[in-house]
């Protein structure tokens, strides 16, 4: 099938079928009336334009609006191999993917969109990192196995987050005994080591300057953050960082010790939730625990700042549990239409 061919707009009934791009994707978000939910950050239209200018040239781009009447219903950010469609992304730095569809509309909205991908060729649907209240989860699955799909899903990483409470002290009581004491005893160590000073850099205008640090403390950091992070990811965590901040989303924690900065962390601020991205830090200062540190105060700020939950995102590092992460499943599915 030509890519020609898949840019045809589907109209079934009351229901059109229509191809997007990254800029009317971004003009849904903001239009309330259409009731869309942009309930997951890795979804969002100025992080999904960045990942395809980094990673998407391998696949064919498919931004696809369900709509009924004037009613835009769903959104589904694809991209194209073959027979096979998968949401915009990839794991190694998306922690998560889903739709976007409107509360109510899931079942027509994927009943429409199966019909579409099915009558443009597409036999498999690829679909992972899902969290359980995925769209894809509670409801895709579910319209898919009605139309005698074959669905498979199956359980791929964790990820951690936790609940906040609204004040610091009642944070340090959700600890056990043990991790709240250490934590007390760290944060007070680092304070007697010299003159701390932790800020956090939102504005947009001053990204540039301060991402070599960040990517200065990440490399040194570890071996793997090293290898990780090659002139292509670079250039991604750089542009994403840019948009997140003329978003008002990206919240660059800093974590400095006698003016030299010892600790770095890039956390998103979404949905009343500030997730920990990527952080980094210099393993001359390991002694006294920089790196957690930066990630406890991060925690703090979020409280003070009214948000209800700290996401530590993927991975099951032995830090986040200490810190009251609790676990949350990730799922692989695959449908076959």
């Amino acid at each position: 099938m030509s890519k020609e061919d898949r840019n045809l707009t589907t109209t079934n009934q009351k229901y059109i079928v229509k191809q997007e791009n990254f800029d009317t994707l971004a003009s849904y978000r903001h239009k309330s009336d259409y009731a869309l939910r942009w309930e997951c950050l890795f979804v969002l239209p100025e992080w999904l334009r960045v990942w395809w200018d980094a990673f998407g040239g391998a696949a064919d781009l498919s931004i696809l609006s369900v709509r009924n009447q004037e009613n835009v219903i769903g959104l589904a950010p694809l991209q194209l191999k073959g027979d096979s469609a998968s949401l915009i992304g990839g794991t190694d730095v998306c922690d998560c993917l889903d739709f976007i569809v409107a509360a109510g509309r899931e079942g027509e909205f994927f009943d429409v969109l199966l019909d579409h991908l099915d009558q443009q060729g597409i036999t498999y649907l690829e679909l992972g990192f899902l969290r359980a209240d995925s769209t894809v989860l509670t409801d895709l699955v579910h319209v898919a196995e009605n139309r005698k799909c074959k669905v498979s899903t199956s359980s791929e990483d964790i990820t951690l987050e936790l609940e906040l409470p609204t004040s610091w002290e009642d944070y340090l009581g959700l600890l056990n005994g043990k991790q709240r004491h250490e934590v007390k005893r760290k944060l007070r160590r680092l304070y007697e080591a010299g003159d701390v000073n932790f800020r956090v850099v939102e504005d947009a205008a001053e990204i540039p300057q301060h991402m070599p640090t960040f990517f200065e403390l990440f490399k040194m950091s570890s071996n793997e953050k090293a290898a990780f992070m090659t002139d292509q990811m670079t250039s991604f965590f750089q542009t994403l960082a840019g948009a997140m901040a003329r978003s008002k989303i990206l919240k660059l924690y800093m974590l400095e010790l006698n003016d030299a900065p010892v600790a770095a962390a890039i956390c998103f601020d979404f949905n009343a939730t500030l997730h920990l991205y990527n952080s980094g830090f210099d393993p001359r200062f390991h002694s006294l625990s920089v790196g957690l540190l930066c990630n406890v105060l991060s925690i703090k700020d979020a409280i003070q700042s009214g948000r209800q939950k700290y996401d530590f995102l993927k991975g099951a590092e032995t830090y986040k549990y200490r810190l009251g992460g609790r676990e949350i499943p990730l799922y692989n599915c695959r449908i076959q239409l």
